[in-house]
């Protein structure tokens, strides 16, 4: 195949059609990854519907997508970071039953006429954030399509690089990630869809944007060509508008672009509804409810954290001190969620999360996030991820990621981690995914971090993370509970006394004396009975 050529068009009978599982994926990877095994708000359901994409005869259905916001300073310009399982973004083998059509599925996957076909460059634009459960902002997108009606597969999504530069480098790594996970799982992707997303900048219209944005999406088309997969369409969303690199069709793609469809009014939009699926807004937004603060209330809260940490030294090196502060870190948390739920905040993401960041003093939130730091403390933390403590879990894990402000950014990544947990863990694939991507920008080898993103990359179900912590809660509070090995003789031996009274009877020297000094009449006999008898004897002489 000539990677510079356009595939032909089909006639509508023959167009593949792109099944759609909600994974959302804030970042690519060049490991495989299915997409989640649920709705990005509901646990799964055997009932949804499974959305179908297909392109019509009238548009050329070649894709190309352009990467959005990047996770990082250094990922938005590093090709290298496309090797790290932090950004693996989609799998084109889709695992979730409740939205699969796939022949494999046909024991869990709903049946084949709960689907859902689009049919037009618009529908496909529109299908975007619901194929990732948010808007990718400033964002270059491939999905991949299966089988012969286009099942829609693995997702790839990574920030527009700003250096020119890099879009070679960048579109052969996209194109390469994405058809390598699906063979990998021995299901090669048979075409891509690209999309490229950003708004304009000062001085610029969406028809510049698209302009700019003309050669990265020519050399995604290329590289993928490269590997024998055409790309379908490729689309470029800017301003409201929406133009096809693939279309020299003026009639159905004007110079002007395309208004996009209002939302809520699409026929994915109401597929959409239906399963329970949802769209928490921009990439930019959600990641601006984990960004650290700035401005004074930054300055505050470095300051206190400055003093936390000189007072945390001399703790540690205490005797035991490691133990105490980690006691400390949990019961305040227990706290602090015990606060949070008690105050439910309401209205738009913002004011709920300026009030969040009212329920915690700074003093609080810097003994939290420095006691976050130290990992037994942080795997406890981890137990709060599901059932009522579960929604204000994730408040105060968030609200703690926006105070690690100035020098103490790195400190975030722990919270970020639990963010990510609790989303995870109450079925949140996107803000999951979000989270994490935040946390592995910020610190590439956390470990529990990389875990997470990879464990939602392959679909897998939390439970069973979920059962080990529980276990270990358990175990932690039976070790509390149980009595130590230096009071537990002192349990045995105290009743001894009573069950034996001999040992507790005085010697000759402590004996009371008689009358005539001699002993009492107790001192006659060592018997039970006698020494009562002798002393009711005792008593009458006495009297």
């Amino acid at each position: 195949m000539n990677p510079h050529s356009e595939p032909s068009k089909r006639s509508d009978d023959s167009k593949p059609a792109a099944t759609s599982s909600d994974s959302s994926t804030p970042n690519p990877s060049n490991s495989p990854r299915p997409p989640k095994p649920s709705p990005p708000a509901n646990p799964p359901s055997a009932a949804r519907p499974s959305p179908r994409i297909a392109p019509t005869g009238a548009t050329d259905p070649n894709s190309t997508a352009e990467p959005a916001g990047p996770p990082g300073p250094a990922d938005a310009t590093n090709p290298s970071a496309l090797s790290h399982p932090a950004y693996i973004a989609g799998s084109p083998t889709p695992s979730d039953p409740s939205h699969s059509t796939a022949p494999t599925d046909a024991a869990t996957g709903p049946s084949a006429d709960a689907q859902v076909t689009l049919r037009s460059p618009a529908e496909l634009a529109d299908a975007l954030p619901y194929l990732l459960g948010f808007y990718p902002d400033d964002s270059v997108v491939l999905v991949a399509l299966h089988g012969e009606r286009g099942r829609f597969g693995g997702r790839v999504r990574l920030g527009i690089p700003t250096d020119r530069a890099h879009w070679p480098d960048v579109a052969d790594q996209l194109a390469d990630c994405l058809i390598s996970a699906g063979q990998e799982r021995d299901e090669r992707p048979a075409a891509i869809i690209v999309y490229l997303c950003q708004e304009p900048g000062a001085g610029e219209s969406g028809k510049d944007v698209k302009d700019r944005l003309r050669p990265l999406a020519q050399r995604l088309r290329t590289a993928c060509g490269a590997l024998d997969v055409p790309v379908l369409e490729a689309l470029c969303l800017s301003n409201g508008r929406f133009w096809s690199y693939c279309c020299p069709d003026f009639r159905c793609c004007p110079a002007e672009g395309t208004p996009l469809v209002m939302p809520g009014t699409s026929v994915m939009a109401a597929a959409a509804a239906y399963a329970g699926m949802q769209v928490r807004g921009s990439l930019k937004e959600m990641e601006a409810r984990l960004r650290p603060r700035t401005g004074p209330r930054a300055a505050e809260q470095e300051k206190v954290l400055d003093t936390a940490a000189g007072a945390l030294v001399p703790r540690m090196l205490r005797r035991d001190g490691a133990a105490a502060v980690r006691r400390d870190t949990v019961e305040l948390a227990g706290a602090m969620i015990h606060r949070f739920r008690q105050d439910t905040p309401s209205g738009s993401n913002r004011a709920r999360d300026a009030c969040d960041d009212a329920l915690i003093t700074d003093a609080e939130a810097a003994d939290l996030i420095l006691g976050l730091q130290d990992r037994v403390t942080r795997d406890r933390a981890a137990e709060w991820m599901d059932g009522s403590a579960a929604a204000p879990a994730l408040r105060l894990w968030r609200a703690l990621a926006r105070r690690c402000a100035g020098g103490y950014a790195e400190h975030a990544v722990a919270p970020l981690t639990l963010a990510g947990w609790v989303c995870w863990s109450t079925e949140d694939g996107p803000s999951a995914r979000v989270a994490l991507s935040c946390a592995l920008a910020i610190d590439p080898d956390y470990t529990f971090a990389q875990l997470l993103h990879r464990a939602i990359n392959e679909g897998l179900d939390p439970e069973p993370l979920r059962r080990c912590l529980r276990e270990q809660h358990r175990e932690a509070v039976a070790a509390t509970e149980a009595p130590t090995p230096s009071a537990a003789p002192a349990a045995e031996e105290t009743p001894r006394p009573t069950k034996r009274p001999g040992p507790a009877r005085p010697g000759p020297a402590g004996r009371p004396r008689g009358p005539r000094g001699t002993t009492g009449p107790g001192s006659r006999t060592t018997d039970g009975r006698s020494r009562r008898r002798a002393g009711r004897d005792g008593d009458r002489s006495r009297r």
